[in-house]
């Protein structure tokens, strides 16, 4: 009995001894932290901290902004802190773009922890990662090590450097204060009074001066545009026609000298002198038209800008028989434009509660506010004709300079407020076979393909009813990317260094 009794208890040290070579063998798995700052993102994997081993690990840092990338000048400094005691170590210049080589070995077992301060030519950041356990030994490490999980089956790896290389970014999704939006379309309009139309003093033949008259062209006011010469023929009818109306007028005169005399004497009647002296009244008259007809056709004339802007419209061709009044040209002082929308008569309750509008013209994707553009409200319709079911809705912007009237836009008129809404950029999304998905960032390098509901959106946000929560960071920028990484197949599980 005592021999079965030693043996038991040897079996059951051997067993126990298995069990932590078992462990061993398995080896520490690794921990991995992704830490944001408004400047820095931090992707690090580690294994445990043990006290005499030296623990290497190559942090990636990514630079914050419009699109994220690689850090790749700077310093950067790693310092494990566990109570009043510490130790450091710097790389003075990444190993490759965003990475920098780094290690540590602990000679206190506690827990303490890790802070990484970045020093670049533009900025100074400092992450730090609480509770950081350093154990006396690797054992002991292997005995709190919770048992290794598979990944969620919908995780998708997308490295830190394959996001370095294309247009890539993230962000938290936030409620924020949202407005129902009215999608419809519209039309940008000069503004009344923002253009003048230039036209002839003179009856002639006119000509092109210099390049000034190209469309778009800016021109100073009393540049010259046009000159208009006379027709020699017109001036020939116009000489014969005068000298006709001059020898009138004196036949008229003497007519009406002698009724004068005429009619005090009685010899003919108040009525025949009140004849004479309206033929001679009119035939005066006539002279002076032709007088003045004489000198807009006989004269040449220089047609100048009256302002400042662009040309909008060129309304003759070189060479062209022009008269008086004829209009020659558009100019555009291109300052103000007008934003003209339709609406359907359903959202007639809510006109009073538009106040600004996003828009996008067919010829590009860039979004304008009429908030940015310093834009107001003039008008909305208070009736629809007949023929017109919809009821207009009219901004007054300023133009900076690339939209161009006439241009057909799209537009999103803001009305009452949402509050609360979680909104993600319309950047972020993709759609496949009219539904909506978007990619949420879950770890450093682990990915979630989510199908989404959406609610309003004003171009550039769009309304999230269902598929993230608050916080999550989703992805902004780089979203069709991921999508023909996963299709090709050519993710790889463990492409880097960690």
């Amino acid at each position: 009995m005592v021999w079965a009794a030693m043996l038991l208890l040897l079996a059951g040290c051997a067993d126990k001894t298995a069990n932590v070579s078992s462990q061993k063998a398995g080896g520490l798995a690794p921990l991995a932290y992704t830490i944001y700052t408004d400047k820095t993102e931090l992707f690090v994997e580690l294994k445990p901290l043990v006290v005499g081993d030296i623990s290497s690990f190559v942090p990636h840092l990514t630079i914050l902004g419009e699109y994220f990338l690689p850090l790749t000048e700077g310093k950067v400094t790693v310092s494990l802190v566990i109570g009043e005691n510490g130790i450091r170590n710097s790389a003075d210049e990444a190993s490759s773009p965003g990475i920098f080589r780094l290690a540590l070995k602990p000679t206190k077992a506690g827990t303490g922890k890790l802070i990484f301060d970045i020093e670049t030519k533009n900025y100074i950041d400092q992450i730090v990662i609480e509770n950081i356990h350093v154990y006396p030994d690797e054992n002991a490490a292997l005995e709190v090590q919770t048992e290794h999980t598979e990944g969620n089956s919908d995780d998708i790896s997308y490295l830190k450097e394959q996001a370095w290389k294309v247009d890539f970014a993230n962000a938290p999704v936030k409620k924020q204060t949202f407005s129902n939006i009215i999608k419809t379309s519209g039309q940008i309009l000069s503004a009344p009074g923002d253009e003048t139309i230039i036209t002839s003093e003179i009856n002639g033949i006119i000509t092109f001066v210099g390049n000034n008259n190209i469309p778009g062209k800016y021109i100073n006011a009393g540049s010259i545009l046009y000159k208009v010469k006379n027709s020699n023929l017109i001036e020939n009818n116009v000489n014969t026609d005068l000298k006709l109306a001059e020898e009138t007028l004196q036949t008229a005169k003497l007519n009406f000298d002698r009724s004068s005399e005429l009619v005090k004497d009685k010899i003919i009647s108040q009525n025949d002198f009140l004849q004479a002296k309206l033929q001679y009244d009119n035939a005066k008259t006539r002279l002076d038209q032709y007088k003045s007809s004489r000198k807009y056709y006989s004269a040449n004339q220089s047609i100048t800008s009256p302002k400042s802007g662009y040309i909008k419209e060129i309304l003759v061709t070189q060479g062209e028989l022009v008269t008086i009044g004829q209009p020659l040209a558009t100019i555009s002082q291109n300052k103000k434009l007008i934003l003209q929308s339709n609406i359907s008569q359903k959202y007639f309750s809510l006109l009073p509660s538009i106040s600004s509008a996003n828009f996008k013209t067919t010829s590009s994707e860039k979004i304008y506010s009429t908030d940015e553009l310093k834009g107001k409200i003039i008008s909305y319709g208070k009736s629809a004709a007949a023929n017109a079911p919809f009821i207009p809705v009219t901004f007054e912007i300023d133009n900076v300079g690339k939209l161009i009237a006439g241009s057909v836009a799209e537009v999103f008129l803001k009305s009452f407020p949402i509050p609360n809404a979680l909104l993600v950029p319309v950047t972020s999304l993709v759609e496949e076979q009219g539904n909506f998905f978007v990619y949420v960032q879950t770890e450093g390098e682990i990915f979630q393909k989510r199908e989404v509901k959406l609610g309003a959106t004003d171009g550039i946000n769009v309304q999230i009813l269902s598929g993230v929560s608050e916080g999550e960071r989703v992805v902004t920028k780089g979203a069709f990317q991921i999508k023909l990484s996963t299709a090709s197949g050519t993710l790889p599980a463990h492409g880097h260094e960690h």
